[in-house]
């Protein structure tokens, strides 16, 4: 297990973000978190339950109205009609992961990840003492798993899809979710969707991968679309044979998740607020992008969530010292491409649009004169 342990690697954008909140003007592009508030509903049941001493442990799978609540939201938004009793409240997708990845890998069955992805995943099964099987994508697969590239060894347990992806904020194309998931029912491996971004879709139709098999492992949050990262809660949806497995590793590990914050969640699904939400960072896209693509090449379009995948290899073939000078000389916090993975990733960094355009326009400035002066 040592050995594991010592592979994980440090969370880069976290120190980032740790610095520059000690620079009083600072422009943040670095972090992966809305700055909206929640919807009112939420702030309102949050200290209902507060004042309701809502503070005992919840059922371990948690409370059911929200389960329940989370199962409507699936009828209305996606025509699929899943059970409760299938749904699992995590402290956010997190510990979602750590569940999820603890029944399905193992030194013997590895996880299929995208090369860039989420870093944390590739962390996640070092943990567990396993080692993940990386898969390049690039501008030439869209930035999508492809099947063909899904190499044929019997050590794979489990394949995760992120759509729409972090950092390139991409979303997968319908198609190729289904025959991902066909090549994974034929060869016994469970297909993982992390759908935390799903909401934060701008001009196409997102999927979950509930409508093309019952059998998928889903992951989702109320931390993005749903403006409520600290509260720190999530959802699992799984097979039925998988549910108490998960169970009882969510007993032992985190008993359940946080009270107040699971009857918080109950009032997120505000429709009228969460248009507005996506509205906001429609906006932010459309104007981020546009000042980007004419100054680094932008092969990753955002469909969705709030990240933009820039190529830097004009200026820089560094992008960690990029990023450490951008930030020192111009206040300016962005994230390195070598957060989320090996493959040519020295040649990005990830902007995210989670502030007002008002601050995005000041950091665009200020990276046009840092890179004048460069």
């Amino acid at each position: 297990m040592r050995e594991f342990i010592d592979k994980i690697s440090p969370f880069i954008v976290m120190d980032i973000l740790a610095k520059a909140r000690t620079m009083p003007d600072a422009v943040h592009m670095e972090i992966g978190e809305p700055d909206l508030p929640p919807s009112e509903e939420v702030t309102e049941s949050f200290r209902k339950a507060i004042k309701d001493r809502q503070f005992h442990y919840t059922p371990a799978k948690g409370l059911l109205p929200l389960r329940e609540r989370i199962a409507e939201y699936y009828i209305k938004k996606y025509q699929v009609e899943i059970s409760p009793e299938r749904i699992l409240i995590t402290p956010g997708t997190s510990g979602a992961f750590l569940v999820v990845f603890a029944l399905l890998s193992d030194s013997d069955k590895r996880v299929v990840l995208s090369d860039p992805s989420y870093p944390c995943y590739k962390n996640f099964t070092y943990f567990l003492g396993s080692e993940p099987i990386c898969i390049p994508v690039a501008r030439d697969t869209g930035y999508e798993i492809i099947p063909q590239n899904v190499p044929s060894t019997g050590d794979i347990g489990s394949l995760v899809v992120s759509s729409p992806s972090n950092p390139t904020g991409t979303l997968y194309r319908a198609e190729t979710i289904k025959e991902l998931i066909k090549l994974c029912e034929d060869r016994n491996i469970w297909f993982i969707s992390d759908e935390i971004y799903h909401g934060l879709v701008y001009d196409k139709q997102e999927h979950t991968a509930l409508q093309f098999s019952n059998r998928a492992i889903v992951i989702n949050s109320f931390s993005k679309y749903f403006c409520m990262p600290g509260f720190r809660i999530g959802w699992m949806i799984l097979p039925d044979e998988l549910v108490r497995k998960a169970e009882i590793i969510v007993q032992n590990i985190f008993i359940a998740a946080n009270t107040p914050a699971q009857y918080a969640a109950i009032g997120a699904f505000d429709e009228g607020y969460l248009e507005k939400v996506r509205n906001t960072f429609r906006e932010r896209r459309d104007f981020l992008y546009a000042t980007l693509k004419d100054i680094f090449q932008l092969d990753a379009f955002p469909d969705g969530a709030f990240y933009i995948w820039a190529d830097i290899s004009r200026f820089s073939d560094n992008a960690m010292d990029f990023c450490q000078r951008l930030l020192l000389e111009k206040a300016v916090a962005v994230t390195p491409g070598i957060d989320f993975g090996n493959i040519r990733t020295e040649r990005y960094v990830r902007f995210a649009y989670t502030q007002d355009i008002s601050q995005l326009a000041i950091g665009v400035e200020r990276l046009k004169d840092f890179l004048t002066k460069d």
